[in-house]
């Protein structure tokens, strides 16, 4: 029977994960997410994998407006945004995300995931073409999967060289999206903006930011990417996540032109076709960002600790780049390996996973540490000691 069929492959794909060291275990924590955490069967940890970059996911203020929006909105908006979905707390959230963004106007969606799926096939047309950096996001190259009748080209990572010999190739073409993250989530280093940006105005280009680990993370003020490199507001679409710096919870968007949005509303599947995002995040989002407008010591403390983090992790003879961004890989090669010495560091106390194969490519995993404005010294401490004894 095809059933049978599917159980034996199943079955022989889970086994020879677990024998080859590559099988990954979910944990289960019983605290909000913080600088520590406890987890079953663990204790308390120190948290360094979690995208929690300005320690916002268990403010008492993001947390008390997220329960106001429970109140007064209820659990679920219970219908898509052009039906009855739309409550007054979306629009209150897309104004600030678009002037937070420095665009005229946003969206948003259950998920960035979505939101890089709603937007790719929709504003890309078969007379255009796409060209994306060869190690963007999986969301990023799924929505570009997406546009099917389009013509999809890989451009070399971070290779403007590249970049700009294809974008003279596809000269004819009536639009060129080039689509980039602005932080690389897996390596941890930055897009080239102001080369991108130049590009794509020399060439006439549309260029389109996924700036899921840069908001929160860069500027002064926690603007991200375009303000990192002093180009807010020159940057044709940013998409970005509600889950990450600014709260934590779930729920993604766009920010563009008040055109390019009024088509994602008119012709996105993913906002046509899928309830809106719940009224609860919609407010303790909206909280978030407020609360980095106002504080933006916050986004000083996380530079502060990342460097500290870097330099410690340096001092012990890890290789780590210069790279201003929260995320900072230490590359081990094997799978099994880098999943057994997350397992250790575990041991000692500090929370980090190996990442490996179908996540990064064959021969390239790695422990991915990610910091927070969260983390005490004491922490960041315990975290460089657990790695000393590593």
């Amino acid at each position: 029977m095809p059933s049978d069929a599917f159980d034996r492959r199943t079955r022989e794909l889970l086994v020879g994960l677990q024998e080859s060291g590559q099988f990954k275990s979910l944990q289960y924590i019983t605290t909000p997410m913080g600088p520590t955490v406890h987890m079953e069967g663990v204790g308390e940890v120190v948290v360094l994998c979690s995208n929690n970059y300005l320690g916002l996911a268990n403010h008492p203020e993001v947390v008390e407006a997220g329960i106001e929006g429970l109140r007064r909105y209820g659990a679920g908006t219970a219908s898509v945004r052009f039906i009855c979905g739309t409550f007054d707390c979306h629009r209150e959230l897309e104004r600030a995300l678009a002037e937070f963004s420095g665009t005229a106007a946003a969206l948003t969606y259950v998920s960035c995931w979505t939101a890089n799926e709603g937007l790719i096939p929709t504003v890309a047309t078969e007379a255009d073409v796409i060209l994306s950096d060869e190690l963007n996001h999986a969301s990023i190259i799924d929505g570009c999967r997406l546009a099917r009748n389009v013509e999809r080209v890989v451009y070399r990572h971070g290779d403007m060289a590249d970049l700009e010999a294809k974008l003279r190739q596809y000269a004819g073409k009536a639009v060129r999206w080039v689509i980039t993250d602005g932080v690389f989530s897996m390596e941890g280093d930055l897009a080239d903006l102001p080369a991108l940006v130049r590009l794509c105005r020399e060439y006439g280009a549309m260029l389109v930011v996924d700036d899921s680990h840069g908001v929160g993370v860069l500027g002064r003020g926690g603007r991200g990417t375009a303000e990192h490199y002093g180009l807010l507001g020159q940057v044709d679409v940013i998409t970005g996540t509600l889950g990450k710096a600014l709260g934590g919870a779930a729920g993604g968007y766009v920010a563009a032109s008040a055109d390019l949005i009024e088509l994602l509303i008119q012709r996105s599947r993913p906002s046509l076709f899928s309830n809106a995002l719940p009224a609860t995040v919609a407010c303790s989002a909206r909280k978030a960002v407020e609360i980095v407008q106002r504080e933006p010591q916050r986004v000083t403390r996380l530079h502060e600790n990342v460097r500290r983090m870097r330099a410690g992790l340096r001092k012990l003879g890890f290789e780590c780049s210069d790279s201003p961004t929260a995320i900072i890989p230490i590359m081990i090669g094997e799978t099994a390996e880098a999943i057994a010495k997350s397992r250790r560091l575990l041991e000692l106390g500090v929370f980090v996973i190996g990442f490996g194969y179908p996540v990064v490519p064959q021969g390239k995993a790695r422990l991915r540490v990610q910091v927070s404005a969260a983390l005490e010294p004491s922490h960041i401490e315990r975290a460089l000691d657990a790695f000393a004894r590593l």
